[in-house]
């Protein structure tokens, strides 16, 4: 343990602390996260990888071979346990958890909330002028808002001084519409100190003209700021002028949203 704390370099501690808080990643999603190139995250996956630092899984499919899934291996863990003062794990119940995540039918969600937060980062690491401020995870978001409402997300996101918090649904298609859009009576009944926009991340253009089509004859509470869009036309990233807010026809960035406090300082910190 105290031999490989010493090999550890600061992105390698990175990518402890974001497996952690956010469980998985596929490859793609740490090179965004972390590296500069597709070769030098591969080889450093693989290294911590054989040192039981990390481990990894995928599942067969046909034709071509998925993309490995990345989680915390046993040694890695063992070592966040320590710097937290907690009782080591033991390795079996570490491979036990990551058997249980690959199989785990909410896997596909996970990734793609994630997804939706490592394009920020991405965005961010290319803008010296735009910050992923805060990303919380499913966990943190059900600790802040209780019975309330269960967010898959919430972020802060800065881009030339101005500052937008929000809350992410994201939705895969498998919920009615009634389903997705009763959940904005719980984000309507948070303090406004949270009364953040809420995001809705869409699988298809249509299901969002849909979504739009529902929310329009079932209403949007009073006060609370609904934005979509969809994963299969927002090719300019959840940064861009990709979201569409509710009522209104045109498309506006992340950033341009409506925020607390018009535009920047409101959200609880």
């Amino acid at each position: 343990m105290a031999a490989e704390l010493g090999r550890l370099t600061p992105r390698d501690r990175l990518l402890l602390d974001l497996l952690d808080q956010h469980r998985t990643f596929t490859t793609g999603q740490l090179v965004d996260l972390a590296f500069g190139s597709v070769g030098r995250a591969r080889n450093r996956l693989n290294t911590l990888h054989d040192r039981d630092i990390l481990d990894r899984f995928r599942h067969y499919q046909r034709p071509g071979s998925q993309a490995w899934r990345w989680t915390l291996g046993p040694v890695g863990a063992a070592l966040l346990a320590a710097e937290r003062g907690e009782t080591l794990p033991r390795p079996a119940a570490v491979r036990d958890a990551t058997a249980r995540l690959a199989m785990s039918p909410t896997l596909a969600h996970l990734l793609t909330v994630n997804g939706f937060f490592v394009a920020l980062t991405a965005h961010a690491r290319a803008h010296p002028g735009a910050r992923l401020v805060r990303w919380w995870n499913e966990a943190h978001c059900r600790e802040a808002c209780g019975n309330l409402v269960r967010p898959d997300g919430h972020g802060v996101w800065s881009d030339n001084g101005r500052t937008v918090p929000f809350w992410v649904e994201a939705d895969l298609g498998t919920e009615t519409l009634g389903r997705v859009g009763g959940k904005l009576t719980g984000y309507a009944a948070l303090p406004p100190r949270r009364a953040y926009p809420v995001l809705f991340w869409l699988p298809t253009a249509a299901r969002e003209a849909n979504m739009h089509a529902h929310l329009r004859r079932a209403g949007v509470p009073d006060g609370l700021t609904v934005a979509t869009t969809a994963a299969d036309h927002a090719a300019p990233g959840p940064a861009g002028p990709v979201w569409r807010i509710v009522g209104h026809p045109d498309r506006v960035s992340l950033a341009d949203l409506p925020a607390p406090g018009g535009g920047g300082a409101a959200w609880d910190g």
